[in-house]
């Protein structure tokens, strides 16, 4: 029997360190694997999570942003496990608001990383998934606060239960494009690059259920987005009310979701509770 593998990505600190060790804690199976663009700084975490006794964890270098990367880690997963059991797409980032960078250089940096990354990722990976595997896309309430803030045309159109991946791939798309020549708002977008795309990361997950649904619908797999909450990490700042663990208890117990559930599937979750899109 194959041995069962976990993928979490931007797994050297922060809320992606916490639920490699969560997972860990929680009794995972199989292997765990800690990705991170940045070979020198996964080591490093890699080495903590040896040092508090969790064997089963080994180092990829993943970096999101470049899709040789994905399939590289593609490949050394068919290799050495056959497979794919469960997929923590947790790498992002977010500006802090005193940044310098003109707003279209952000929205156009975030969408690669918070949306494209993902993306690329699920494309590379998801071939791999074996029956009953779990997918978490790690997203944020902040999607669900910047929605109901664009125009009612916008929300419509991303509240759509039949809109396809192409579709919100042309929208995240124009969000960039409008950022760029400033015309983003006056489009029906808000002035959040994170938001934007983490709303992206959101629509992706319900899109991607409903074709799970409609091509593998006899495996079993459940995927969803999540909301760690806000949590003290390099992005979140210190003042946030949740540690990383905290903020991995989420991500973990979607993960981990026992083999037969149906649901939660195609969902955005936050403190393990679905919330209305």
């Amino acid at each position: 029997m194959a041995t069962k593998v976990a993928v979490v990505t931007g797994a050297n600190k922060g809320i992606g360190l916490a639920i490699v060790k969560g997972l860990c804690k929680a009794g995972y199976s199989g292997d765990v694997l800690l990705t991170a663009r940045s070979e020198a700084l996964g080591k490093k975490a890699l080495e903590l999570v040896k040092a508090e006794g969790f064997e089963n964890v080994a180092f990829h270098r993943l970096d999101i942003c470049d899709q040789s990367s994905c399939l590289a880690l593609r490949k050394f997963l068919e290799e050495n496990y056959g497979g794919l059991d469960v997929l923590i797409n947790n790498a992002g980032i977010a500006y802090k608001e005193n940044a310098t960078e003109p707003f279209g250089e952000q929205a156009e940096v975030t969408m690669r990383t918070n949306f494209w990354g993902t993306l690329w990722v699920c494309h590379a990976l998801f071939p791999l998934l074996r029956p009953n595997a779990r997918v978490v896309n790690v997203s944020s309430f902040y999607s669900k606060l910047t929605l109901e803030k664009c125009s009612p045309e916008l929300q419509a159109k991303l509240r759509r239960t039949d809109m396809s991946e192409e579709e919100l791939c042309s929208m995240m798309g124009e969000y960039v494009i409008a950022a760029q020549i400033g015309a983003h708002e006056a489009q029906g977008w808000t002035h959040s690059a994170y938001g934007t795309t983490k709303i992206g990361v959101t629509v992706l997950s319900r899109i991607q259920a409903r074709v799970l649904n409609e091509t593998r619908s006899s495996d079993g797999i459940l995927i969803n987005a999540c909301c760690p909450g806000w949590v003290r990490t390099g992005m979140a700042g210190q003042n946030a009310p949740k540690s990383p663990e905290q903020g991995a208890e989420t991500p973990v117990y979607l993960a981990l979701l026992p083999e037969g559930a149906k649901e939660p599937h195609g969902q955005l979750v936050w403190d393990k509770e679905v919330q209305e899109w």
